[in-house]
């Protein structure tokens, strides 16, 4: 059974109204702050809806803010492995059943770690739903030839008899990004924030999966969603877009930030020396007026 989420030790960090939408069965938990044009916020692993707390603060006064934590993350639903995909297509699927549930149309969408192959997904099969796009510390990608992914994830990913008891267990993997996705060091009410929901063997589930989930060869379950997105990303250039990177990222580095520019030589684009793949934990507000200029930009 999942263990229930202190909220207690972030609380005043995080003070948002909860909403929830059922899934197939599953509740999803989901942030719907103010009124407007809708800025959908996706999240990565292991984080959730708290790593955007800034900039929902920051931008729902003007904007509708929603941002969802994905099945297994959060403060959403935890189902067993049995009992749930935890597949891109499966995450892909409940961003489409969120936004249609909430009608949101002219979107402009915000993204990070997985949140980047979930919401480049969304968007190349509901262009017509998207309006502007803000790239941050993500892939939307197969590997970039020739670069392995760290070893620290092909561990987790590949080594079975380690990787339960590391991640389920011990919880590693969230813990050890307390450390290694910030650039800065993180106060102790915000690293309770980010790893509150992490909290028992069972509610650490998709972090393991996620991993497991990331698509290296034709022999894996989501490869052709990720063939689909490296072949059909290009259809992303006709919307105006951002992208934000910290420059310290260890797994998406600044290969993957060039290949970002790469494809997409009109965005505009910014480095962040003083941040790693945590870039809105280590300068929010740097990245929340980055965006602002862009948003007054492109109208």
């Amino acid at each position: 059974m999942a263990t229930p989420v202190d909220k207690t030790p972030f609380a005043h960090l995080y003070p948002f109204d909860s909403h929830f939408v059922e899934i197939n069965g599953w509740n999803c938990h989901y942030l719907d702050e103010g009124a407007g044009e809708p800025l959908l916020m996706l999240h990565g692993n292991p984080t959730w809806s708290f790593y955007y707390r800034e900039l929902v603060k920051r931008f729902s006064p003007d904007f509708r803010v929603v941002c969802p934590d994905h099945i297994g993350c959060g403060l959403s639903d935890k189902p067993p492995a049995d009992q749930y995909g935890y597949r891109l297509k499966d995450r892909v699927n409940d961003i489409e059943t969120l936004v249609n549930h909430l009608n949101l149309d002219g979107i402009t969408l915000i993204v990070h770690d997985w949140g980047g192959f979930i919401g480049c997904a969304f968007a190349l099969r509901n262009l017509e739903k998207i309006k502007r796009v803000v790239i941050t510390n993500t892939a939307a990608f197969l590997k970039i030839s020739g670069k392995p992914i760290p070893a620290r994830l092909r561990v987790l990913r590949h080594i079975a008899p380690f990787a339960v008891p590391a991640v389920l267990g011990a919880n590693l993997f969230a813990r050890a990004a307390l450390y290694m996705a910030p650039k800065k060091k993180l106060p102790p009410d915000v690293k309770a924030g980010l790893i509150a929901p992490y909290n028992s063997w069972a509610n650490r589930i998709a972090t393991l999966k996620f991993v497991q989930d990331i698509a290296l060869s034709e022999k894996d379950p989501s490869y052709e969603m990720g063939r689909f997105l490296d072949d059909n990303l290009y259809k992303l250039s006709g919307f105006p877009m951002l992208i934000c990177w910290g420059l310290h990222d260890f797994v998406f580095d600044t290969d993957y930030f060039a290949e970002w520019q790469r494809r997409f030589p009109h965005a505009e684009s910014h480095g962040f020396e003083t941040a790693g793949h945590y870039l809105l934990e280590d300068e929010p507000e740097q990245v929340g007026d980055r965006i602002k200029a862009f948003l007054k930009k492109h109208p």
